[in-house]
């Protein structure tokens, strides 16, 4: 059975920063692209950032400079460090497993940022 379990969410002030981690299970992580989504209030769900099998990463232009993603393939973990936090980030974030063949979903962690 394949689980992503999402933790690390909360209320933080503008200006603070949150660790998201995202624990995979039942699947072969290494070979996954891992990436980090949100969706806010009446709105879609937006990618936010990614790290392929190798490590590449890429990053929305709006948490460019302030969000990190990192993986730890020991520990089937991938990781999402977020500074200089807005109000505008505030969402729920979803954990994202993507493979050749399959794409699952964690549960989503909620991140609200208070002004």
């Amino acid at each position: 059975q394949v689980q992503l379990v999402e933790s690390g969410g909360g209320l933080v002030q503008a200006g603070g920063s949150l660790r998201l981690s995202c624990a995979a299970s039942g699947i072969i992580f290494s070979i996954y692209n891992m990436d980090w989504y949100r969706q806010a209030p009446g709105k879609q769900r937006e990618l936010v950032a990614s790290i392929s099998r190798f490590s590449t990463t890429n990053y929305a232009d709006s948490v460019k400079g302030r969000f990190t993603i990192s993986r730890d393939n020991a520990k089937n973990t991938v990781y999402l460090q977020m500074n200089s936090l807005k109000p505008e980030d505030t969402a729920v974030y979803y954990c994202n497993a993507l493979s050749r063949l399959d794409n699952y979903w964690g549960q989503g962690t909620q991140v609200t940022v208070s002004s």
